[in-house]
């Protein structure tokens, strides 16, 4: 007589029941089965410095970092990121006690919110977030509490009475991402200032997500809100290498706050992924170490791009909000008589050979970005030209 068997329980943790294949997988495998051009993943397609790749190369060559870095990462990198946060923003940071090197800013995220949230506290998002976001929180055991960003005169824009009336006596932390993707918004001084005295008055951690800090345009201005009164004891603040150089493989990350802070997160970091990118992490020491001309140079470039996109956009026939930062242009795609982003951009690539994320996965309540669509513009020029031109055929009177 066969044994019998018990069917097996659900093998995926049920925190994480709902969280299957990223939409940015999805829409890769797309493009690359339809030959589209991909503007949904935000990695460039050409790379960055050839010195900083050069300075990765010799750190190999030399023997620097092939075997397990410090865990708290090399101290040449500490020493950079510490200088840097000094030089740009006049925050002071001890690179022994008070930086943490991480594989990049996705482990940054998840591991500050495993060593931060316990399970049943409240943490309050920005929506739309980056997914990571959702998983890591659910990952710690925490609920997850979207604060909406929502279309006004031209950007999105973050409602401090919406934000004030979320906060609960369960409320752990805010997570914050500016500049904001997909949104593009940078927040200003003032929405920042009142963010701050919302931290300070109600007690609460702020975990920020800056990795956009050197991407931003015109008139805008990133300010790190540790930098604001009362922030520095409370804040994680997190950025990487990836997003700046245009060396989004290394995974270079790290985050700067107090030795208890940091302290709290490498204990968990060490049981991730302990160490990651020995001799890279040199390559990003002196790539932190650029001087200003560099850094003008990829936001005059970007802010270029920039225009060519949204322009082709916007003679589409998409509602276009031009953003104030990142790499990154939210569509709406009402006036193309539609209103599924998700079905839109799965017919795109077969439409018009492009390829583009729905911003409704990043929602919690997916109808409101139902109608918003994602395209990044850190691509050749040439590229951007070509998807501009092929998107035209959308237009109602093409």
């Amino acid at each position: 007589m066969a044994a019998m068997t018990r069917p097996l329980r659900p093998l995926l943790n049920r925190r994480l029941a709902g969280f299957g294949t990223t939409i940015f997988a999805e829409m890769s495998a797309l493009a690359v089965r339809t030959g589209s051009i991909n503007l949904g993943q935000g990695f460039p397609d050409t790379d960055g410095p050839e010195e900083i790749r050069e300075a990765a190369v010799r750190a190999l060559r030399d023997g620097r970092g092939n075997q397990y870095p410090p865990g708290p990462g090399i101290p040449e990198l500490r020493t950079a990121v510490a200088e840097h946060q000094q030089r740009r923003y006049g925050l002071a940071y001890d690179p022994d006690t008070e930086v943490l090197v991480t594989a990049g800013a996705t482990e940054a995220i998840a591991a500050s919110l495993l060593a931060l949230v316990e399970p049943g506290d409240e943490v309050i998002a920005l929506e739309p977030y980056y997914d990571s976001y959702a998983a890591c929180i659910a990952m710690a055991g925490g609920t997850r509490v979207p604060v909406t960003l929502r279309p006004r005169d031209g950007r999105f824009t973050l409602d401090l009475d919406e934000l004030r009336a979320a906060v609960t006596d369960r409320t752990r932390l805010i997570l914050l991402n500016t500049p904001h993707n997909p949104t593009g918004t940078v927040l200003s001084r003032d929405e920042l200032a009142a963010v701050a005295a919302l931290a300070v008055e109600r007690d609460l951690l702020v975990v920020t997500d800056e990795v956009y800090e050197h991407l931003v345009f015109g008139t805008a201005e990133h300010l790190p809100i540790a930098g604001f009164p009362g922030m520095r004891e409370r804040t994680v603040t997190i950025s990487s290498a990836g997003k700046t150089y245009s060396y989004t493989g290394w995974k270079i990350g790290w985050i700067t706050a107090t030795p208890e802070l940091v302290g709290a997160v490498r204990s968990v970091k060490q049981y991730l992924t302990y160490v990651s990118g020995g001799p890279l992490q040199y390559a990003v020491a002196e790539a932190l170490r650029l001087p200003e001309a560099f850094y003008e140079g990829v936001r005059a470039d970007l802010r270029a791009k920039r225009e060519v996109l949204c322009q082709g956009l916007a003679q589409a026939g998409f509602g276009v909000y031009a953003p104030a930062g990142t790499y990154f242009v939210t569509t709406d795609i009402r006036p193309l008589g539609e209103t599924d982003g998700v079905a839109f951009c799965r017919a795109l690539p077969e439409r018009c050979g492009v390829v583009a994320i729905p911003n409704a996965v990043f929602y919690d309540h997916r109808h409101q970005g139902a109608p918003f669509v994602r395209f990044t513009f850190c691509k050749r020029t040439e590229i951007l030209q070509e998807a501009a031109a092929r998107l035209k055929g959308l237009a109602p009177n093409a």
